[in-house]
């Protein structure tokens, strides 16, 4: 895997990156809320990088192991943790998680790899008190 400093913009995109393809899909609504919430922006990027962020990790995940079609998307826990490790801002990692969940969300189910993924971010960041408060998912204007 690449390897990013820690919270740096790339570091927290790399885990909206995840959120995007832990379905093993990549479908319209998902990038659609990309674009939508100014993901980009909202994490320091230039839209171009944001793509990028989501390429190097394909090609990283692709490299990793040898992946059936039904692993697609899955990261291993050792993995993750690392991943996770790389955003210990708190702060950014409330706004990461919550572009998660708004990336999660759009399509309008959400699936295993998706809800492995934001319960390891939970755990990994100990956001659990986070998660029960009702502001959490404020979604009013663009920064969330």
């Amino acid at each position: 895997m690449h390897i990013y400093p820690n919270n740096s913009p790339q570091a927290a995109a790399r885990i909206v990156a995840l959120a995007l393809l832990a379905d093993g899909d990549v479908c319209k609504a998902e990038l659609d809320i990309l674009d939508l919430m100014g993901v980009d922006k909202q994490l320091g990027l230039q839209p171009e990088e944001l793509h990028a962020v989501v390429h190097v990790l394909c090609e990283d995940l692709l490299c990793a192991a040898q992946l059936t079609w039904a692993d697609a998307g899955r990261v291993d826990p050792r993995t993750l943790a690392e991943l996770m490790a790389q955003v210990d801002d708190a702060e950014l990692r409330r706004k990461v998680l919550r572009l998660c969940v708004l990336v999660v969300e759009s399509d309008g189910q959400v699936a295993e790899g998706e809800s492995i993924l934001l319960g390891a971010a939970v755990e990994h960041w100990g956001l659990h008190r986070e998660m029960l408060r009702p502001e959490f998912l404020k979604r009013g204007g663009k920064d969330v």
